[in-house]
């Protein structure tokens, strides 16, 4: 019994270890720096050019298509692929995906893969797939920070980064991670309502957007806590995998896309990312968002899956709505939303949020809604960062400022169908009555989780 005592003690401190490990480096968060603020110049996001810029670009909604633009890309590419993503897994698409990317690496195209450490070691680990293809001699996938229980400490810094690039010619990037909720359309699938920004190159290797993510993506892949996996597999598990990947290659059906034609001109693009490291990060995003917000002079809207706000960024909202008064953020239902933690913090500080005079729609469609983006006059900005407070003070985040009026049209126009399947929030908490669309539902055991 005294054993058995000790050890329970014992395993309580590890416990109180691992926990306070997880949470001391990010209990402070961190305002940007007058140093890092005065580099963020708003003027730098425009260009003054009648003439346009050497990036197109198009808003993509429809699942379907981002997996078969992916599909496309890779098969399209000559010399290299690079994929960064929070998630991946096992499933339809990434059969589809993965079987691309190995017929690609045999043909001579270098492909890198840098996903983020926990979910890479939860989802991936021990699978075939991820195996028989990182273990091909030119391709190379990387965690970025694989916790470790002992240095709790490493727990909590995530990549959030998602996009992917083919040569120096194609660029797609959003919310997306790589699995079947997210990408294409399987049957029995149950699906999440995403967005991306597909970027065509026209001019030279080191141009816009798809030389700014290549140029940050280097400087994640360096980093000493990306580390290669998947560089070794059996025999035996290697031939398996390859000749069901090689075989599944012949059955799937790729569009060819004419990139020229699906696409609209753009005056500028810039990207915006966090701090790298894997510990807090001064809200480099979310500081620069709100900078350019400020600047509105028509109006911004905001389109977030969930809205978890520090002191900082409730000041923050509340100064645009003060400056911009058609101010709209559209997100999730509580009942609508998949994550479980932000619904829960959502209904304890929705009336804080009203309170900063935004407009508020709550989307009660079928389906969660996951996209990041924003409309700000004639700018689209499109990737990964949710305004909460993960994205702004602790996980990598890439987001994709577009100066155009056509590209903005697009991403209004995908907000118009958001808000034709959501209802507005009145001050006092309840709904304006809306045309077609009723309010979302919970069941009892999501009702009892949040």
């Amino acid at each position: 019994m005294k054993k058995l005592k000790i050890v329970g003690i014992v395993l309580i401190l590890f416990i109180l270890y691992v926990i306070i490990g997880m949470l001391v480096p990010f209990v402070h968060m961190k305002s940007v720096s007058q140093t890092n603020k005065s580099k963020i110049h708003t003027e730098s996001f425009y260009s003054r050019a009648d003439k346009n810029g050497s990036d197109r670009a198009k808003i993509v909604s429809d699942n379907q298509e981002a997996l078969d633009l992916r599909l496309d890309m890779i098969r399209k590419a000559k010399k290299e692929i690079i994929l960064s993503t929070f998630d991946i897994r096992e499933g339809n698409s990434s059969d589809d995906i993965f079987s691309e990317l190995l017929k690609a690496s045999r043909r001579g195209v270098k492909v890198k893969i840098l996903v983020d450490g926990l979910y890479g070691t939860i989802h991936m680990s021990g699978k075939d797939i991820f195996a028989a293809v990182g273990s091909e001699p030119n391709v190379e996938i990387r965690f970025y920070n694989t916790p470790n229980l002992l240095k709790p400490w490493t727990i909590n810094g995530c990549l959030h980064d998602k996009y992917i690039v083919a040569d120096h010619k194609y660029l797609l990037m959003g919310g997306r991670n790589m699995f079947d909720y997210f990408l294409g359309t399987y049957k029995g699938k149950s699906k999440g309502v995403d967005r991306e920004i597909l970027i065509v190159n026209q001019g030279s290797k080191d141009q816009g957007a798809v030389g700014q993510i290549r140029r940050y993506f280097q400087k994640v892949w360096s980093l000493e806590v990306c580390k290669t996996k998947f560089n070794t597999c059996s025999k035996n598990k290697k031939e398996k995998a390859v000749k069901r990947l090689l075989s599944h290659a012949e059955k799937v059906k790729i569009p060819e896309y004419d990139y020229q034609k699906i696409t609209v001109p753009t005056k500028k693009t810039t990207l915006v990312t966090n701090p790298t490291t894997i510990y807090g990060k001064e809200p480099v995003v979310f500081e620069t968002l709100k900078q350019l917000m400020l600047q509105a002079k028509n109006q911004v809207i905001i389109h977030t899956p969930y809205a978890v706000f520090s002191k900082e960024m409730y000041e923050g909202i509340t100064q645009v709505k003060q400056q911009v008064p058609d101010t709209t953020m559209i997100l999730n239902s509580i009942a609508s939303g998949d994550n479980i933690c932000a619904s829960a913090d959502y209904r304890k500080n929705r009336s804080k949020i009203l309170d900063t005079g935004i407009s508020l729609y709550e989307y009660m469609g079928k389906h969660s809604t996951h996209g990041k983006s924003l409309v700000i006059d004639d700018i689209a900005v499109v990737g990964s960062y949710n305004f909460d407070c993960r994205s702004t003070y602790v996980d990598t985040e890439t987001m994709l400022v577009v100066q155009g009026k056509e590209i903005t049209k697009q991403l209004e126009e995908d907000f118009d169908g958001l808000k034709n399947e959501s209802l507005k929030v009145n001050k006092d908490g309840s709904y304006q009555s809306g045309k077609n669309v009723t309010e979302s539902t919970m069941d009892g055991k999501k009702q009892c989780m949040i």
